[in-house]
């Protein structure tokens, strides 16, 4: 039976590290099980899993392999691995695994402590560590700095609920993001985004504006805000808001697309993943001339949303056809994911309120973007304290892979 040896190579990063240890390996007909390396600011690690040839000596192995790496000022741990264990390592194969991903402004210690320690309280056993965002200067200014961290982890945990609400709690606890997903073949492999409009890519509930130009306000703030956390159904709350904007001037419309600003992250995000051969879709509840107005900026490919009825110039308080609500829009990405030949698990939707939970529940990621507390807590992954750019990180985008995308 063929012996198991694990190197473990560790010092200061330099060329021909792993060539030397490769070379040594080679000249004694190794066969490499695995392998492994980071390197740290500078410090490298190097992890080797070989199968040694019948008949030869771990020692003399060690001792070449020592000698080479002394030369390059390198440290080298060797342990040898039981049959046994190797095998028990091998059936691990084919388990399910998964990735936690920590987003945050500033990553603090007492972050990875909570999140490593109800990671583990579940049965989680993580593997591996990645920094996804790019190095941070010290001197940056942290209201603009983020950072992300991907967990990749194995198993399946023995209280999925639990977990979950578990995650939530140390989302508001700590000000950061947490998303937990399957790591499966979906997950770099969508192809499709869906946006809700209002305070999901811009930063305002247009119907709120256009009442503020006729007057009326506070009055459809106090309905809006009521329908977006799931107090009033979607359908009677747009009628009522509808009414109160009945007769102002077509004008007024130009007005608030002019001051409408998008969120954080939007047009880098969109234009990214258009890079990336993504379709991107606007479906919302709110009204085609901003959708519009928004597709000539971002370059949307789809766009849906209620049209206002206009006669002689102004509104009438009424829209043309049925109102795309919560139903509505969960059947519009289905139709979208079927024109394109997509399955459900290849498609993104992201949306902030009440009436976007059903097609933020079908879509294979649902994100809750700076959403309602209802919304935040039904959905299965949300981000509040990063902006909309944030999403490339749960697909498992580095900044360094997305900046080739300019090479």
């Amino acid at each position: 039976m063929k012996k198991i040896l694990l190197l473990n190579v560790f010092g200061v990063d330099k060329p021909g590290i792993t060539s030397e240890v490769m070379t040594v390996l080679a000249r004694f007909n190794a066969d490499i099980l695995d392998i492994g390396q980071a390197v740290i600011h500078d410090q490298l690690n190097l992890g080797v899993l070989a199968a040694l040839v019948d008949g030869q000596t771990e020692s003399m192995v060690v001792s070449k392999i020592s000698e080479r790496m002394v030369v390059l000022d390198m440290r080298v741990k060797c342990f040898s691995i039981a049959p046994e264990r190797y095998s028990n390592w091998v059936d691990q194969q084919g388990k399910p695994r998964h990735v936690v991903t920590l987003l945050a402004r500033k990553l603090e210690s007492r972050h990875l402590a909570a999140i490593t320690q109800v990671m583990s309280g579940v049965g989680l056993n993580i593997d591996k560590i990645t920094r996804l965002s790019g190095r941070v200067p010290l001197k940056k200014d942290e209201v603009l700095r983020r950072t992300c961290i991907e967990f990749s982890a194995r198993g399946t945990p023995n209280n999925l609920d639990h977990f979950r609400r578990s995650l939530l709690e140390l989302a508001g606890a700590y000000n950061i993001d947490l998303a937990y997903q399957e790591d499966n073949i979906y997950r770099r492999n969508r192809q499709l985004i869906v946006f809700d409009m209002d305070s999901t890519l811009i930063d305002a509930e247009v119907i709120d504006e256009l009442a503020k130009e006729m007057g009326v306000g506070r009055q459809v703030a106090l309905i809006t805000a009521a329908a977006m956390r799931g107090d009033i159904d979607f359908d009677e709350s747009f009628r009522q808001r509808l009414a109160l904007i009945k007769g102002l001037d077509f004008k007024a419309l130009n007005s608030v697309a002019n001051r409408l600003s998008l969120n954080e992250g939007a047009e880098y995000l969109v234009r990214r993943l258009s890079q990336l051969g993504f379709k991107t879709a606007i479906v919302s509840g709110g009204f085609d001339y901003f959708a519009r107005y928004l597709q000539s900026i971002l370059g949307v490919d789809y766009i849906f949303a209620n049209e206002l009825e206009i006669e002689k110039g102004l509104v009438t308080g009424r829209i043309k056809g049925p109102i795309i609500d919560g139903h509505r829009k969960a059947e519009l990405l289905r139709e979208l994911a079927k024109k394109e030949g997509l399955r459900l698990e290849q498609v993104i939707a992201v949306g902030d309120g009440a009436n976007d939970l059903p097609m933020l529940a079908i879509a294979g990621l649902g994100i809750a973007f700076r959403a309602k507390p209802l919304v935040k807590a039904t959905a299965r992954q949300s981000i509040s304290n990063l902006g909309l750019d944030g999403i490339l990180y749960l697909l498992g985008y580095s900044d360094r892979e997305i900046k080739c995308l300019d090479d």
